[in-house]
């Protein structure tokens, strides 16, 4: 169970989260988070120097998430049972869709990724392309596994297709976002890990 302390962080994450997206970065003001949450700005301060902080927490949050979603030792862990060829499918879809969610669920990311929120400098471009770059990795080792244990086909390449996963997901979400459609739709998530996992072809 989180702490009160915990829970206090998240909450000043989740609301600079919020404005970083409708009043841009640079406009945003940790005076302005304090009157939000109706706290001190002190307290603010007990865990974060300054806004470009509560930015980086929100990437290390979701690259840590990712982690914990796509832990290696899991994977191999549970390939050695060799579960029969339906159940892993169905096991490696719920891992790739909660993967596909994530993402989904932190449209702030999709919004830094392109340079969609107002006030970002090239400082943060670096630290957006740094986090980028370990999702990318962190996919790419997952697909490595699954192509090393012959599920996945030996002919692909992880950080390629990696890359086109990443890729694919931000610009879907992206364009959604544009179009005030809802891209936490399940239908949305769905789709695109059939495509990632499947392919487009039907020899049914």
């Amino acid at each position: 169970m989180p702490t009160k302390g915990e829970k206090r962080k998240q909450q000043i994450i989740d609301t600079a989260k919020d404005m970083f997206i409708t009043r841009g970065f640079q406009s945003t003001h940790i005076g302005q988070v304090c009157e939000e949450l109706d706290i001190a700005r002190g307290t603010v301060y007990q865990y974060f120097s300054n806004k470009k902080e509560i930015l980086y927490a929100i990437l290390d949050n979701v690259s840590e998430d990712m982690e914990d979603i796509l832990d290696p030792d899991d994977l191999k862990d549970y390939l050695k049972t060799k579960p029969d060829t339906e159940i892993l499918v169905k096991w490696i879809d719920n891992r790739i869709s909660s993967c596909l969610e994530l993402l989904s669920n932190e449209p702030i990311v999709i919004k830094l990724m392109y340079r969609d929120i107002v006030g970002i400098d090239e400082e943060v471009s670096e630290k957006v392309q740094i986090f980028t770059d370990h999702i990318v990795e962190t996919i790419s080792r997952e697909i490595g596994i699954l192509r090393d244990n012959g599920i996945f086909n030996k002919e692909i390449d992880p950080f390629i297709t990696a890359s086109m996963l990443v890729g694919g997901i931000m610009m879907v979400v992206y364009q959604y976002m544009k179009q005030k459609k809802n891209f936490l739709d399940k239908n949305v998530t769905k789709s695109m890990a059939i495509l990632y996992l499947h392919g487009v072809y039907d020899f049914s």
